[in-house]
């Protein structure tokens, strides 16, 4: 007998997801249900728009991942046109790219998933002179004197005794699935508290660079920064300043904090080796060495893995119908008007028409036989993925990046774990903060390149040579791709007569809390989560393990709408 556990909805992440489990007599998960519950449907906004105009709306996909799609819209339409940006304009967009890593994934680690190894409450019973020891045994970090950590403990304290437990609340504290003593817990609550305070520093190189976080500003052919390092009304010497010592922050931040707190975490939990999924690994590849766009230039090679041998590296097409398709047999979608059973389309080629087919609220569980997710099935040549920092890290070990290579052997050494132990849920939270070093550095040498090329006099961010809509072909297509901190994350466009003819965005979270396919392939959030024992039941700590390691972000996925109307809301001001 099997029974099935819903969660719903899963808290501690961007959007709206439900996940349904079927649990056998022993506690293990047999098979597993991803739902995106919510839809929008922002392809169909920019329609009939000014293709330059496509990324100030299509970057409100998401409020988290902000500056990603904007940057992919520019992409697509600049791939549509054939237009090249000047050089400091792609070190700006990089630099702006590699402040999102940096945010997302040191608040996913330490306010999003940390606390799903983290036991708050024990942090009371902690012995602050131990905790300071720790501390200062693995980082040179200053705030880890012995009353630092005291007035930590008092603070939680206090939320504990008032009964209101704040940003703290309704977490599994005391499950028999913790494995940190409560010296290392306080440790990573202290953390957890200063990495708040970081992270409204590294947004701030949006602002400086974009004009605003969120959703900075962008422009097709370029950036729209002035750099004047003279003038009050440009970026000048000081803002430019101002970003190198965010930079350096940074750097020390994810060195001598987020690393330290993540071997020290990850070593109690390196037998925890449950949540590797597919094993099939997919890589646009993204951070080029150049502001020409091709995988050889990439310092996140591009290419899939596939059944995780690290032996072979299979090649993908955007652009190719036969490699890209995105399928709906079980989401409520539908193609020329129909159910299209077993019918994939290529972006290009896509559409987005809502098809409810879904219960009626309030419901106990979904028909899984059926539709049963907004979102779609994207598939590499009808092959399910998963992509991210984990698939980011298999892909450039298995091409022998060499900085790749080094960090990944250097860390695992440390947690005294395997290549192979590197597929799992703890992995894929350890690559995420691999990669978080790797992009520090690019970050630090983007930007002295930019130094270098302002003070040589060169301060062109904008081409202005095909930005008039006489220049354009009468119809074009583009795709716009990069890695996102969350994933592979495209944006396919035909443009046609001057406006957008048609947009589909085919985002991380879509490739990995796809619901299965026409052919019975789930994907890699169902996946991960079959085979997994679970201690209790009534508190599904694994579930929420294994599903945030992935950062998943629902908003993006679905890309509002009122269903019985079709009414939007409209504000205005004045």
């Amino acid at each position: 007998m099997s029974e099935r556990i819903v969660v719903d909805p899963i808290t501690r992440i961007e959007g709206h997801l439900r996940v349904e489990v079927d649990v056998d007599d022993s506690g293990v998960i047999k098979k597993a249900y991803s739902s995106g519950t919510a839809v929008r449907g922002l392809e169909l906004i920019v329609r009939d728009r000014d293709p330059r105009d496509v990324w100030a709306y299509i970057q409100r996909i998401c409020g988290v991942c902000t500056s990603t799609h904007a940057l992919a819209a520019v992409r697509s339409v600049e791939d549509a046109f054939d237009i090249k940006i000047p050089r400091n304009a792609h070190l700006i967009r990089e630099i702006m790219n590699q402040a999102v890593f940096l945010h997302d994934h040191v608040v996913h680690f330490y306010h999003l998933h940390a606390l799903d190894w983290v036991d708050v409450i024990s942090a009371l019973k902690a012995d602050t002179n131990e905790t300071s020891k720790i501390a200062q045994s693995i980082s040179s970090w200053p705030k880890s004197s012995p009353g630092y950590f005291k007035d930590v403990q008092n603070k939680i304290k206090k939320l504990v005794e008032s009964g209101q437990l704040g940003i703290f609340a309704n977490g599994y504290w005391g499950h028999k699935a913790y494995k940190l003593p409560p010296e290392v817990n306080l440790m990573a609550v202290a953390h957890y508290l200063e990495a708040l305070d970081w992270q409204k520093e590294i947004v701030k190189v949006h602002t400086i660079l974009g004009g605003k976080n969120p959703h900075p500003h962008y422009l097709v052919g370029g950036m729209a920064t002035p750099i004047d390092i003279n003038s009050d009304n440009g970026i000048h010497a000081e803002r430019l300043l101002h970003i190198s010592q965010i930079i350096d922050q940074a750097r020390e931040f994810v060195n001598q904090v987020y690393i330290p707190d993540l071997i020290a975490i990850g070593s109690y939990y390196k037998d925890w080796t449950y949540g590797g999924g597919l094993n099939n690994y997919l890589c646009y590849g993204d951070f080029s060495t150049t502001n020409v766009y091709e995988p050889k230039n990439y310092r996140f090679p591009r290419g899939i893995v596939l059944n995780g041998n690290l032996n072979e590296i299979h090649d993908i097409d955007l652009k190719d119908p036969s490699h890209v398709k995105e399928f709906i047999d079980h989401s409520w979608y539908s193609y020329d008007g129909k159910e299209k059973n077993g019918v994939g389309k290529h972006p290009w080629e896509g559409e987005t028409t809502f098809n409810y087919t879904g219960p009626k609220a309030p419901f106990k569980q979904l028909d899984t036989d059926a539709k049963y997710s907004w979102l779609k099935a994207p598939r590499w040549k009808e092959k399910p993925m998963e992509t991210g920092p984990l698939a980011r890290m298999i892909v450039g070990y298995a091409a022998g990046k060499e900085d790749i290579v080094n960090i990944v052997d250097d860390t695992l050494k440390k947690l005294g774990m395997p290549i192979e132990g590197l597929q799992s849920a703890l992995g894929r939270t350890v690559a995420r903060g691999i990669e978080s070093v790797l992009v520090t550095d690019w970050m630090r040498n983007d930007m002295d390149e930019l130094f270098k090329n302002i003070k040589n006099g060169n301060m062109i961010t904008f081409d202005k040579t095909k930005w008039e809509p006489e220049t354009w072909p009468k119809s074009s297509k583009g795709v716009g791709w990069l890695e996102a901190p969350r994933g592979a994350l495209g944006h396919w466009i035909e443009i046609e007569d001057g406006k957008t003819k048609n947009y589909q965005a085919v985002v991380p979270s879509t490739w990995n809390a796809s619901p299965k396919d026409h052919n019975g392939n789930i994907g890699a959030y169902e996946a991960a989560l079959k085979g997994t024992p679970m201690l209790d039941k009534e508190q599904p700590l694994e579930i929420l393990r294994i599903i945030h390691s992935f950062d998943p972000c629902l908003a993006c996925a679905v890309h509002l709408t009122d269903l019985e109307t079709k009414n939007s809301t409209e504000i205005r001001i004045g």
